[in-house]
Formats: structure tokens, C-alpha cells, sequence
């Protein structure tokens, strides 16, 4: 042994609810609870709770390795779940209940989950598909004994109620010393193409990465921050803040199934939220409900946005007319965070427009995670934020298999592909101009969706926006683009496309533009492109 080196601690997740009891016992978690009405809890309260919860899984038969789902909105009990489970050594498997129930079927039976844990919302989601459980052998509603109905217990396997189990056991409980390559967590890909793909996170990864994801570049948090976690604990892991936000002690807002637009703002404005983070389709809701209504959030500070690209528009609109910066961000379920638009010096001496630009980007990747772009041959391309190419990433944050797969994830050099296609300029910051399969190519020169969208949503009475490439005589691609108009308003096509030709070339425009009454969402609420492919692909043609 080599004399002057540091002490050795194995850490796991459930330390940081530990750490957080500790020294934060007092900081809440609020919720806007399932059965109505906001919850609110200490840290130290809800350690004692998990420690009961744990005591619970063992007297249910759960055991180190086991699945175990959860179907639940962000809610303190989902919160005591992500700790509990992993914390005895089982996995947290969290299911997103907007999937299609062929896609829950497939996952719970790949996973082989043995018990679910879920909110009464989504008690007919699993009952849709029980009958092809086979290895289900038991439910846990979310609830108190209060809201349990009988139509619950006669679901056809053993129910158990939630507050019930807690009850019934003490809060004291020896955690064990577990591997750091123990598995904690899965969460399954939304399966774009073929049957949703699972990626497994180890204790270490979300130790790893709750600790880069509180970086000053990253979500910058610490102990002064109330935090207002809308992305579902569901979506990418969480993004991993239901481990961070603890971890540093911040207080941590869970807004239940209350998504709306008056919902939200009515817990940022008594909770004093200084930051939050969703999909660029959630943030709509939020500011057309504050345009609407003349609102302010003063206590908001910054804004995550990451899913999708976020458009300039919305960007200048929080800054400008609420004085609240909005923060970019890019990942997978297969990396969780990946980038992060941060604030750099050289951005202060650039004009609006110039560091609107800079901020629309996805952003630099923080420690650990080596990234690059390369062309079809595998050939890296030079960081000029002109040439693109398959966004490649590499690191101890990113997947090396898909749960129970057989070959790697990887290339011979260790490099995942992430499907996308991007930019690095000189700065490091890296944007994407299109998913592999969305990028439209037309008489040989390739058009961004993204852009055409981004621009499009700029227009003031454009709700949302999508961009595809469709069959096409002469050019055999050209875009379209479909469109939602914001309530009330009734945009006229040139309109839309007088402000893409303002950033766009000629060719570049839409051949047409076609208006929906409501725009297909995958279950992540980024837009769903396979229904409008199918619905308009000999659009042109046909015209």
C-alpha cells in the first residue's frame, strides 16, 4: 500500500438520499399529489420512508437483481421508489404509461418485472395487458388506503396498497454494501425503429453523472435552488435530477399530472422555482399560458430545455419578455445528459442575434465525454460548424449494450453512434441539424428539418411545426411542412413561408404547407414524424 493516499468509501445511490437526510432534513419535497392537493416533505422524513419501503420490498420477496417497474408521475413516493428499489440492490424500471400497449407488453416481459409499483392514473394502462404478464406477480398502487377502490383489487393478482406496506414496518433498515457496477436503474428507449431497446445504469453511472449534471456548466445547482423537475421520471432516466437536486440539497418541486400551462405556474409562483427543465412542447404550454395572461415569472431564473431542438423564438421569448435564460441541452436514454449550452466569455462580445445563434446550439460536452462527427466512410470531420457528419460519442456516461443484448453497442474503437446528425464549430459547441432518417435530400443536397421547423415556430401564429421529406417527380425529395396553428389564429400559407425564405434559401422552402388540427407526439412529447410519413408521403406527387 502506497502511504499518503486517500480513504476508500463504496458510495451508492441511496447515499445521496442519505447525505440529503443528513444535512438538508428540512428542505422539502412538494408535490402536486395524484389524489389532489400539494404534499410536502423533508428529506429526513422521506429517507425514514424509504428505509420502511425497503423493509416492505424484503417482506414481499424482492431480491438483488430483480426488475421492478414503476408507472408514476414525479411524485415523492416515485422519488422513494428510485431509492428504494436500488438502494436493497433490485432495479428501478421506469415505464412511460403514453407508450402503445404493445410496446408496455414488450418491455415489462423483456425486463421480466416481477412486481409494478403505480399511480391510480395508470391502473387501466396495466390492466389493458395484463392477461400477457406472465411474470407479473403483483401490483403496488401509489396511494393511501383511502383511495384504493375495490374495482383495484379485483384486478385478477395480488394488490397491494402502497401506504399500507410503509405501515406496517419500522424506518430502521442496514443497506448493503453494494458494487458500484451493481445495475440500479432501466429505462427503455421510446423505439423509434423496432421494439424499444433497454439501457441499464449501474450505481456508479448515477453517481457519475449526478455529480457532472450539479456542474456549474451543466444545471449549476446547489442548496439555494428550488427546482421544479417536469421532465418525467420516466424520460431518460430522469435526466438524473431526481438524484442531483438531493444530492446538492435543493429543494425539489414535482408536479405530479398537473402539466398545464396554469398548473405550472401556479407552483412556480408559490414554490418560488428558480429553475426548471422540459421538453421544447411543454415550455409552449407554459409561455402561451403566460402571453395569454399577462403573467410574470419573477422567481424563474433558467430554463432546461432538451428532446429536441429548441426554436430561437422560443429562446428570445422567455428572455425578452421574462427575463429568463434558457439553457439547451442534448442526450439519449443511452447517455442521459450529453451536452450543455453553457455561457462562455466570447459569447458577451457578440451582438443579440450573433449569441442567438450560439444558444440555439446543443452544446459542449461536459468531463468524461468524448465526442466527435465523421463522415459515411468513418472519416472525422473538421470542428468549423460548417461540416456535418453521424454524431459520434464515446465515455464512461455512455451505453456499451442494450440490456440482454449479445453484441455491442459499439464500434471496434469504442464509439457510439448516436443517429444524429451534427455540427462542432471551433468552439466546441455542437448542433444538431437532423436524425439520420429525418435529414431530407433533395436533388442531391441535403435540407435540415430541424431548421426549416425551428424557423417555422418563429412565425406568431404557428403552434408547432414538423418538416418532412415526401416523394417528389423531379427532385425525389422535397419538404412539406405541417403545421398546427395557435388557438385563434389563422396563419396563411405564404405567410409561413415568407419567414423561412427569410433565413433560407429558395430551394430550401417547403413545396407546400399543409395545416393540422393537432400534432402526433411521441411518448417523450417530441413529434411523432412515422404517422405524417405515412399519411403524406405521395403528398406531392399526388398533387
Amino acid at each position: 500500500m502506497i502511504p499518503g493516499l486517500m480513504q476508500k468509501k463504496q458510495f451508492n445511490v441511496i447515499d445521496i438520499l442519505q447525505h440529503a437526510a443528513t444535512w438538508y432534513g428540512d428542505v422539502e419535497v412538494v408535490t402536486n399529489s395524484v389524489e389532489g392537493g400539494v404534499h410536502r416533505i423533508g428529506y429526513a422524513k422521506l429517507y425514514d420512508r424509504t428505509s420502511q419501503l425497503a423493509n416492505a420490498l424484503q417482506r414481499l420477496g424482492v431480491n438483488s437483481g430483480d426488475r421492478i417497474g414503476t408507472m408514476a408521475w414525479n411524485t415523492w413516493r416515485h422519488l422513494e421508489c428510485w431509492y428504494g428499489l436500488s438502494g436493497i440492490g433490485a432495479i428501478c424500471h421506469t415505464l412511460n404509461p403514453r407508450l402503445f400497449p404493445d410496446q408496455i407488453e414488450y418491455i415489462v416481459n423483456h425486463a421480466q418485472n416481477r412486481f409494478i409499483f403505480v399511480d391510480t392514473s395508470f391502473i387501466s394502462v396495466i390492466a389493458n395487458v395484463l392477461d400477457k404478464l406472465p411474470t407479473l406477480e403483483g401490483l403496488v398502487v401509489m396511494t393511501d388506503k383511502e383511495n384504493m377502490t375495490d374495482d383495484m383489487l379485483k384486478i385478477g393478482i395480488p394488490v397491494y396498497c402502497y401506504e399500507e406496506l410503509l405501515e406496517a414496518e419500522t424506518s430502521d433498515f442496514v443497506w448493503p454494501l453494494l458494487d458500484e457496477d451493481t445495475a440500479s436503474s432501466l429505462c427503455y428507449t421510446s423505439g423509434t425503429t423496432g421494439n424499444p431497446k433497454g439501457v441499464l445504469y449501474s450505481h456508479e453511472f448515477n453517481l457519475n453523472h449526478s455529480m457532472i449534471s450539479a456542474h456549474g456548466d451543466v444545471f449549476d445547482l446547489s442548496a439555494k435552488d428550488s427546482f421544479l423537475l417536469i421532465v418525467p421520471m420516466f424520460h431518460a432516466n430522469g435526466w438524473g435530477l431526481p438524484l442531483s437536486v438531493p444530492m446538492v440539497g435543493g429543494k425539489l418541486v414535482l408536479p405530479g399530472p398537473f402539466m398545464d400551462g396554469k398548473s405550472l405556474y401556479d407552483f412556480i409562483k408559490v414554490e418560488k422555482c428558480n429553475k426548471t427543465c422540459a421538453v421544447p412542447t411543454v415550455m409552449t404550454i407554459l409561455i402561451d399560458h403566460l402571453d395569454s395572461n399577462n403573467l410574470q415569472i419573477p422567481s424563474m431564473n433558467e430554463i432546461y430545455i432538451g428532446g429536441s431542438a429548441v426554436p430561437q423564438s422560443m429562446i428570445e421569448g422567455f428572455e425578452v419578455r421574462y427575463n429568463v435564460d434558457v439553457n439547451h441541452g442534448w442526450g439519449m436514454t443511452e447517455t442521459v445528459v450529453g451536452t450543455f449550452n453553457c455561457h462562455l466569455p466570447f459569447m458577451d462580445e457578440l451582438s443579440f442575434e450573433e449569441r442567438m445563434k450560439v444558444r440555439c446550439k446543443q452544446g459542449r460536452p461536459p468531463f468524461g465525454m468524448e465526442m466527435k462527427i465523421v463522415d459515411n466512410e468513418g472519416n472525422s470531420l473538421p470542428h468549423d460548424g460548417v461540416a456535418f457528419g453521424k454524431l459520434m460519442v464515446r465515455g464512461p456516461r455512455v451505453i456499451e449494450r442494450y440490456y440482454k443484448a449479445k453484441e455491442s453497442a459499439l464500434d471496434k474503437d469504442g464509439w457510439f453512434d448516436t443517429g444524429d446528425v451534427s455540427t462542432i464549430d471551433k468552439y466546441g459547441f455542437m448542433q444538431i441539424t437532423d436524425r439520420t432518417k429525418d435529414i431530407i435530400k433533395s436533388g442531391g443536397e441535403w435540407i435540415s428539418s430541424v431548421d426549416i421547423e425551428n424557423t417555422a415556430v418563429g412565425h406568431p401564429e404557428v403552434q408547432i411545426a414538423a418538416c418532412l421529406g415526401v416523394k417528389h417527380m423531379k427532385w425525389e425529395e422535397r419538404p412539406l411542412l405541417i403545421v398546427v396553428k395557435k388557438e385563434g389564429c389563422d396563419p396563411s400559407k405564404s405567410s409561413i413561408l415568407d419567414i423561412i425564405s427569410s433565413e433560407h434559401a429558395k430551394w430550401q422552402l417547403p413545396d407546400d404547407v399543409v395545416f393540422i388540427d393537432e400534432m402526433p407526439l411521441t411518448a417523450t412529447g417530441k413529434i411523432d414524424k412515422k404517422p405524417l410519413r405515412t399519411k403524406y408521403e405521395d403528398f406531392l406527387i399526388e398533387g
